[in-house]
């Protein structure tokens, strides 16, 4: 067994058992609702945990390729794009709503979300909040877009996303049995869950790779929750009629848009090389990324 095969099940295993024994002591054992924030946080950072144990200690390749540094002054863009594309992808999204005929343009359902607040400055104060929280997301996209995706058919960019979004969408099953999201058909449900984050990821992949900063892509992870799904979800299923799952349907539409142009622009390279990383065999104590 190879090293980086040694480090990717390891890896699987640790995010996998320590979220779902998590998450069903949670449930089961403590009855505590998986909507609680308290029970999400360990679920999101197990992870981050789980890539730092293997870079450290399983492989003890180090940090060198794990994007860590900010990049602010070569990446701004990046930021820019991962903050403003969720907002954008509301526009997309409610607007292809009315198009069908599917909503009626009404955005009265966000005053009622903050009392005494009205639509307008809901929606600033969740764009005020999506870089505020964005430390919270950093413990998946750590995790997933930054450490696995880089190791899972390297030389294949989009085979790689494929199978990193697949994986990371069935982390997520347990939510959605445990009353964290409840879709009217189960298993439709999870089959259009299971593209939304094929979606995301190609997008996540893309800005890791355009700012080669794991953080862009932890931006745009809080944004795809707290504005992206909040609005959505505010706009069209309580302030219309339509369930979770066409909601995830509509999304999806903007969103393959974006992934197209992505793939066929060529635009999702392949991980850099790294160089200077830490071989088990050396005996040196790898370091954190200096970049």
């Amino acid at each position: 067994m190879t090293r980086k095969t040694k480090g990717v099940l390891a890896f699987l295993a640790i995010s996998f058992g320590a979220s779902w024994v998590w998450l069903l002591g949670a449930r089961l054992g403590l009855g505590i609702s998986l909507v609680n924030p308290l029970v999400q946080l360990p679920f999101g950072f197990a992870p981050a945990v789980a890539a730092i144990v293997v870079r450290r200690w399983v492989t003890r390749e180090g940090f060198h390729d794990a994007g860590l540094a900010l990049r602010l002054r070569s990446g701004w863009s990046s930021y820019l794009i991962a903050w403003l594309a969720p907002l954008a992808m509301v526009g997309a999204t409610v607007g292809l709503a009315a198009s069908l005929g599917l909503w009626s343009p009404d955005a009265s359902s966000l005053d009622d979300a903050v009392p005494g607040l009205p639509g307008w400055a809901f929606i600033l104060l969740l764009m005020a909040a999506v870089p505020l929280l964005t430390p919270l997301y950093w413990g998946e996209e750590f995790g997933w877009t930054s450490y696995l995706r880089l190791r899972l058919f390297v030389d294949r960019p989009l085979l790689s996303v494929t199978a990193t979004g697949l994986i990371w969408a069935v982390w997520h099953y347990p939510l959605a049995f445990f009353g964290y999201i409840e879709f009217t058909n189960i298993f439709l449900g999870l089959l259009v869950w299971t593209v939304g984050f094929l979606l995301q990821e190609v997008i996540l992949a893309w800005l890791r790779s355009r700012s080669d900063s794991v953080w862009p892509p932890s931006l745009a992870h809080a944004g795809n929750n707290m504005v992206l799904s909040l609005l959505t979800g505010a706009l069209l299923t309580e302030g219309g009629s339509l369930d979770e799952i066409a909601v995830m349907l509509l999304v999806a539409a903007p969103m393959t848009v974006v992934c197209a142009w992505v793939l066929l622009g060529r635009r999702l390279t392949a991980p850099r090389p790294v160089s200077g990383t830490v071989t088990a065999e050396s005996g040196a104590q790898p370091e954190l990324a200096k970049r």
